[in-house]
């Protein structure tokens, strides 16, 4: 799932492992479209969290821009 920001292409998906994402879950099943969905909510809060981080006047994010 690529998304378009300023006009550039982000690349690859923000999970690294879908192993990982299984060994979090402890009591359900994941299905297949849960990976591009949750991919989608991490870069909208990362989104969220860079403009929190701009309006503080920082370059850096940080823990509380979350």
């Amino acid at each position: 799932m690529a998304a378009k920001k300023n006009g550039k292409k982000a690349t690859g998906e923000l999970i690294i492992s879908k192993s990982r994402t299984k060994a979090a879950v402890k009591k359900s099943n994941v299905s297949s479209d849960f990976y591009g969905a949750l991919d989608a909510a991490v870069r909208t809060m990362i989104a969220g969290a860079e403009k929190r981080c701009e309006a503080n006047g920082r370059k850096t994010l940080r823990p509380q821009d979350l």
